[in-house]
């Protein structure tokens, strides 16, 4: 089972992504270990440094290249802070486009809870509003779930950039 390659990508051995790539460029971001864990602790609700440090499990160098990569990259904002008689600090706030790497992660841990727990998910997420349970699919404009095999993959037109 695969996807459906369209037009002149059905012929893999007549192109190459190359580093127009999306994946390519996204896992350039956000490829690393710990800059997913650290999102995954921004989605929780952690903003302090010393937080994601401790939460991730990684040192202090570690965690300050991985924020100071994902504010460069946009995923997240900085933001001053000062508790009473302390010198000023900053929070990590997620931006529009951290959120939006929300289903990539809840996917990695839709797949992780599948595959990876024999004794199942440690964890459940369910909607605020009426607690069923939320998963990651691929769907249609409609909704409906779409298998792999239903994806066509086509080269872009100018018509449809976003």
């Amino acid at each position: 089972m695969h996807a459906i390659m369209d037009g002149p990508l059905a012929r893999l051995d007549s192109w190459e992504p190359g580093d127009r790539c999306s994946i390519v460029r996204a896992l350039e971001v956000v490829g690393t270990r710990t800059a997913l864990l650290i999102l995954r602790e921004a989605y929780y609700g952690t903003t302090r440094f010393d937080g994601f440090a401790r939460r991730v499990g990684i040192t202090d160098a570690a965690a300050s290249t991985r924020l100071r990569e994902l504010v460069a990259h946009g995923l997240l904002t900085k933001s001053p802070y000062q508790q009473p008689g302390r010198r000023t600090r900053f929070e990590y706030l997620l931006t529009e486009k951290g959120t939006d790497m929300l289903p990539v992660v809840l996917g990695l841990m839709q797949w992780g809870d599948k595959y990876l727990q024999p004794d199942g998910a440690p964890l459940q997420v369910v909607a605020d509003a009426d607690g069923d349970p939320l998963q990651v699919a691929v769907t249609s404009t409609d909704t409906a779930a779409v298998p792999l095999d239903g994806v066509r993959i086509r080269v872009a037109q100018e018509s449809d950039a976003p």
